[in-house]
């Protein structure tokens, strides 16, 4: 981008603002964070071609879910080579142009860890990777895990330097290290660990420059697996990392792990050791004060059809599977913003009127779980 980058943040009194001007929507559409007001429904950025055509789509999108009541949007460096980014931060600077949002009504989180190519697959992806981050210095061969993954705070500010110009911001609300579980294996517990704690120092002094305001990790696997499995995360730990690091006001502040109808685990299953208790890593991050996101709402689809009829029986009121899929994830106790991938108007215009309806309470989503 060229033009200058987009001051600011998302601020309690810019959200504040944002929600009050969306006063059809339910009770329940609007969490509130750190004084933040962020809404329930988020947009995902991860699936589609890397081409114009989806670029056009995401931007659409975005633009057409600011006016709706949705203010939290999710990237990450690599998806789709960066165009997900780019798209995502030309949408914010139009609908900014228009006076459609403000730039502290919108929290835009994004994550860097895989190495990304530039737009599209090069015809040599080694070579490309090797003479980009390795042969520039930007990171060491014995730093970068199976072929594709960094997490050195020298790597980590190159990326969000690269971020920050995709998405046309001054400053990104949250900034995930993306799925670091995928260097346990190759690297004991204590290797990993220390490779955790320099991130997160790196993490810190970005902070504190005003590149990023808050930190967090998005994971596939890790917050999920059993606790014996070799790439299990528990999250105390992780929090722990950050307090060495950052102290009491560190700014480790939110986890994203995917979570839907088929992947139930987030609140399944009892996985993360808090004190003399094991629980779910929902109830884990609501005892550490950490936001969650999830992802996969529908699955990558997959779940925006042919839903089993207790769903709706269940969630009734609803128009379609989609929207009871987004339903069922945003209404379980301890999510905060259930991400659903939006590459087309229609898609937006669907998942926004979601927003007019409040999310199911407990007995009712108990007694879902009970059926099934």
């Amino acid at each position: 981008m060229t033009d200058a980058p987009l001051a600011g943040c998302a601020t309690p009194e810019g959200t504040a603002r944002y929600r009050a001007r969306h006063p059809a929507l339910a009770p329940g559409h609007w969490r509130t964070w750190r004084g933040l007001a962020l809404s329930a429904i988020g947009i995902g950025t991860y699936l589609g071609a890397e081409d114009a055509e989806a670029d056009r789509g995401y931007e659409a999108a975005a633009t057409r879910a600011f006016t709706l009541g949705i203010n939290v949007v999710d990237s990450a460096i690599n998806y789709r080579h960066q165009r997900s980014e780019r798209a995502i931060g030309r949408a914010l600077r139009v609908a900014v142009g228009r006076g459609q949002v403000a730039r502290d009504e919108v929290l835009v989180a994004t994550k860097g860890g895989f190495l990304p190519f530039d737009g599209t697959t090069p015809a040599n992806p080694g070579a490309y990777l090797g003479e980009t981050y390795v042969r520039s210095g930007i990171v060491a061969a014995r730093d970068v895990v199976a072929g594709c993954h960094a997490m050195t705070p020298r790597y980590l500010a190159d990326q969000i330097e690269r971020s920050r110009a995709n998405l046309g911001l001054e400053t990104i609300d949250v900034y995930y290290v993306h799925n670091p579980e995928i260097e346990l294996g190759p690297l004991d517990r204590p290797a990993f660990r220390a490779r955790l704690r320099a991130a997160f120092e790196g993490l810190e002094t970005a902070v504190a420059d005003g590149r990023i305001r808050h930190y967090g990790t998005a994971t596939w696997q890790g917050y999920r697996q059993p606790s014996d499995a070799p790439d299990h995360l528990s999250l105390a730990e992780v929090v722990a990392i950050a307090r060495e690091v950052g102290g009491p006001d560190h700014h480790f502040a939110m986890i994203q792990l995917p979570y839907n109808l088929a992947m139930t685990e987030a609140f399944t299953l009892a996985n993360q050791p808090i004190g003399s208790e094991v629980v779910s890593v929902l109830q884990a991050a609501e005892r550490l004060g950490v936001y969650v996101m999830t992802s996969a709402s529908i699955y990558q689809g997959q779940l925006g059809r042919n839903l089993p009829p207790v769903v709706g029986e269940f969630l009734p009121g609803l128009e379609t599977d989609a929207q009871r899929a987004l339903q069922f994830a945003r209404s379980t106790p301890g999510v905060g913003t259930a991400l659903v991938g939006m590459r087309s108007i229609d898609h937006v215009d669907e998942n926004a009127r979601l927003g007019q309806r409040a999310p199911i309470a407990w007995p009712e989503f108990r007694r879902l779980f009970q059926a099934e």
